[in-house]
């Protein structure tokens, strides 16, 4: 495909989110924009979320791991598999039971004013960042597959995709979302399919016969149970799992904003529990991909990119979509699927944002009703700019500067996940003024325990396991500040 195909081929995907847009946002009135007027069927916002939690570095970058690790990350998956039931059963239930617009008014109501603001900022930073990384990363592979050798300067393609995405949100917010999700979805798992299919074709298997073949087995082992120092050694990867799953979902408003749109707490949970199912199977397929990559590379003498010296497996399913000339149907798959990826994790996230900023920090529903609606449209511009910004930031420090910013930022999960099982497990009140002073240690903490030396840690490999240790820290650090003798008395949930 030459240049102009691909602009062509985004131009129409633009087209049709702008056209759901069109339709879902007739009403852009506050509640269509943060709940969605509670009406979206739960299938489709399940089918959705799975799109929303794959995001366009997993689209890209799972295929790869298949170099490192094999299949070990499913280890994760299977506990993702349990998170979800957590959120399914208790975490849903009480943010239905408070009818919350924003999750993290749970903490105003269970301790007070300061951990509800240290929540919601912490959750602000998480997203901004982590939202900016996703789409700076895949903003690199379309800047490197197209708008390069076009002459388009890269904070142009940055402008152009945020704005693209905030005409179809500005209007109708997650009820937009909600659907544009589904589209996305599909665009992935389409293009995951199609990849599939013609690349067995060229070894003359069906799906069933690869995932027989000794080649697939060769590449497939799932358990790591012989090293417990190791980044795949199982209890690590599934504890991590459960844990990453009730943070990043459960406590993210992102994607807690999507169930909070359904009509009732049962049909939220129906899909939470759709999802959980259906997501186990998508990343087998995902890794099943990963593995016929590689299988591909090995048989046919493909060399894995390299980029600085390193080679970048992650970058093995772009170069076969689009130079191993396997077909046109391969290469128009893959960039939607790839914009799909992208977009459907910054767009709700430019939502999300703009919903808990309008609700956390601006108390929107508080003002006068003929200034909540321009207010919010206000926000909703100002975190579009915000995003571009930090994506051209990113674009502008070195690699591993960027990669430890958002590390530093997934460690911002932790302060949610001590605070809200504080809040849940226990009847303590706590000292609410000093709620942000632990949450800033327990990161500090966190992140100094990751970069140990080895003198001191040894041959240990820091994993997902490092979230769960944070919301420890911060359980504990709660407990210190915790006011003595002085329980809740009517508890939220």
């Amino acid at each position: 495909m030459n240049a102009t195909q691909i602009i062509l081929l985004i131009a129409s995907y633009f087209g049709l989110l702008i056209v759901i847009s069109y339709f879902t946002g007739k009403n852009d009135s506050n509640d269509t924009f943060f709940k969605g007027n509670k009406q979206s069927p739960w299938y489709i916002v399940a089918f959705g979320m799975i799109g929303a939690s794959l995001s366009g570095v997993t689209f890209i970058s799972v295929p790869g791991m298949i170099g490192g690790q094999e299949f070990a990350y499913m280890q994760g998956v299977f506990g993702f598999f349990v998170g979800y039931l957590v959120i399914a059963f208790i975490l849903l239930p009480l943010y239905y039971k408070l009818n919350v617009t924003s999750i993290y008014e749970y903490l105003n109501q269970r301790f007070g004013i300061v951990s509800y603001k240290t929540g919601a900022f912490f959750f602000l930073l998480s997203r901004v960042t982590g939202a900016s990384f996703r789409l700076f990363l895949v903003a690199l592979a379309m800047q490197y597959i197209i708008f390069e050798e076009m002459g388009v300067p890269f904070w142009a393609t940055v402008v152009i995709s945020i704005l693209l995405i905030w005409i179809y949100t500005y209007r109708g917010g997650i009820k937009t979302i909600v659907w544009t999700d589904t589209l996305q979805t599909l665009a992935m798992l389409t293009a995951v399919g199609v990849a599939i299919y013609l690349i067995n074709q060229k070894f003359d298997w069906s799906f069933v016969e690869f995932l027989n073949s000794p080649e697939f087995a060769s590449k497939s082992k799932i358990f790591y149970f012989d090293d417990p120092y190791a980044k795949t050694y199982f209890w690590k990867y599934f504890i991590g799992g459960i844990f990453i799953a009730i943070a990043m979902t459960g406590l993210d408003q992102d994607m807690m904003q999507k169930n909070l749109t359904c009509k009732n707490q049962k049909d939220a949970q129906k899909n939470m529990l759709t999802m959980s199912t259906l997501l186990v199977i998508v990343n087998f397929v995902f890794l099943s991909l990963g593995a016929l990559l590689f299988i591909y590379a090995d048989k046919f003498g493909l060399q894995i990119p390299v980029v600085d010296g390193r080679n970048r497996t992650d970058l093995l399913f772009p170069e076969i979509a689009m130079n191993q000339n396997l077909g046109t149907a391969l290469s128009v798959t893959f960039i939607i699927g790839l914009i799909a990826a992208a977009y459907s994790s910054a767009d709700s996230a430019l939502t999300s944002l703009t919903t808990s900023f309008s609700i956390d920090f601006l108390n929107i529903h508080e003002k006068p009703f003929e200034q909540q609606k321009p207010l919010r449209k206000k926000v909703h511009i100002g975190v579009s700019i915000l995003l571009v910004l930090v994506v051209i930031l990113f674009n502008m420090l070195e690699g591993n500067v960027v990669g430890n910013l958002f590390k530093f930022a997934t460690f911002t999960y932790g302060p949610l996940l001590g605070l809200f099982a504080f809040g849940i497990l226990t009847k303590f009140q706590i000292k609410d003024k000093l709620t942000w002073i632990v949450a800033l240690l327990s990161i500090c903490i966190s992140f100094g325990i990751t970069i140990l030396p080895e003198s001191i840690i040894g041959a240990y490999k820091f994993h997902w396991e490092i979230l769960p240790l944070n919301g420890l820290i911060t359980f504990i650090g709660l407990l210190l500040i915790r006011k003595k003798g002085d329980l809740v008395v009517n508890q939220p949930n």
